[in-house]
């Protein structure tokens, strides 16, 4: 691994590019949820910028004004909770080598928005994964293109006001989604060796025990976002947040002010992360999961190396609000308590010395 600036002694093998991938994962098509009120997903959903796609019975699809079909799709449940999410392939010999591995499905058609077919994976910490191929693009929609930005040394409004619409943010495309897990490495081993993500920074604790990994697309030459995935040291697996890519930065502050009217959760923001760099501004869902407004994100090839970096509250944000503690505190119930128990146990990577120094650092 290349370490980055922050170079503290490592006492954990670090998550790493694999030599040869099963595949090569070209891009994050989209999310599962399972919800017991479609009508209140929706309406949040709506608020915050996505577009209904279709509704099938009890399974709802929506989408951004990209290409992609669909990228959020909610199913009908007694309980809410996350269940997984789709990542697109090259080829159906993609799908063809996948569908060998251990607990793979065979290859599947899809009835899914795009159509195409899927190979369905759990992943070692039980997140469903449906990999597809050939999935046909929908026609994009339209979408107010960036403001023009007058800057100190470039000032290209002139006899113009910037006057964006009081309305929900255009979401374009899902970004990434954010996952927290007991165990850490076989997790993030598991994407690297079977879908080729290149870890971009890896954050850790004094001790050098790695605990949030950024992975992102091996796009070759192509840039990609710099992370599509990201797997944090956590007591259990667990949805962390999805983030959604919007144009500019008056929409990041345009979806703040719809939001708050229309009585929804805020959890954090608006502010500018250090890795990544995007500026951001995260809501709360109707069950408390978090979904974040994006935009002015880094792009990398896969020649740029890997980055180290020690993790704390302070390393999340250039500037905006401090992170709140509320926002990476679990919910703990008796199924919480039980899988803390349970992986405390079992885990390889997870230790009481590691929860107590996580807790500490972040309230």
């Amino acid at each position: 691994m290349t370490q980055g600036t922050s170079r503290p002694m490592l006492a954990t093998p670090q998550p790493a590019r694999h030599p040869q991938p099963t595949v090569r994962a070209r891009t994050l098509a989209h999310l599962i949820f399972a919800r017991p009120d479609l009508a209140t997903a929706e309406r949040f959903l709506l608020d915050f910028g996505l577009r209904p796609a279709r509704l099938d019975g009890d399974c709802l699809y929506l989408r951004g004004t990209g290409p992609a079909p669909y990228c959020y799709r909610i199913e009908k449940a007694e309980q809410a909770h996350f269940l997984g999410f789709g990542l697109a392939l090259d080829s159906r010999a993609d799908l063809e080598r996948l569908a060998r591995l251990p607990g793979a499905s065979a290859i599947e058609p899809l009835a899914t928005p795009g159509g195409g077919e899927c190979v369905r994976l759990r992943d070692p910490s039980g997140f469903l994964v449906e990999a597809i191929h050939g999935q046909q693009p929908a026609a994009a929609l339209p979408h107010r293109a960036a403001l023009p930005f007058n800057a100190v040394d470039e000032m290209p409004r002139i006899n113009a006001t910037q006057r964006p619409p009081i309305a929900p943010p255009d979401i374009v495309k899902l970004g990434h989604v954010v996952l927290e897990v007991a165990d850490y490495q076989a997790t993030c081993a598991w994407y690297t060796e079977h879908f080729g993500f290149i870890p971009s920074d890896v954050q850790v604790l004094p001790d050098g025990s790695p605990v949030v990994t950024f992975f992102r697309l091996d796009l070759g030459d192509t840039p990609a976002d710099h992370h599509t995935l990201a797997i944090a040291q956590g007591f259990m697996a667990a949805y962390s947040h999805s983030a959604y890519e919007v144009v500019d930065a008056d929409a990041v502050g345009m979806g703040q002010r719809v939001l708050r009217e229309r009585g929804w959760k805020h959890a954090w923001g608006i502010g500018r992360h250090i890795l990544g760099s995007q500026i951001f501004d995260y809501w709360q869902d109707p069950w408390g999961d978090k979904h974040e407004h994006y935009c002015d994100g880094d792009l990398f090839t896969a020649e740029r190396p890997t980055g180290l970096h020690a993790v704390s509250p302070e390393a999340m944000a250039q500037w905006g609000q401090r992170m709140p503690k509320s926002f990476t505190k679990p919910v703990m119930n008796l199924a919480a308590f039980r899988a803390l128990v349970h992986n405390l146990r079992h885990s390889p990577d997870l230790t009481l010395r590691k929860l107590v120094t996580l807790a500490r650092m972040f309230g």
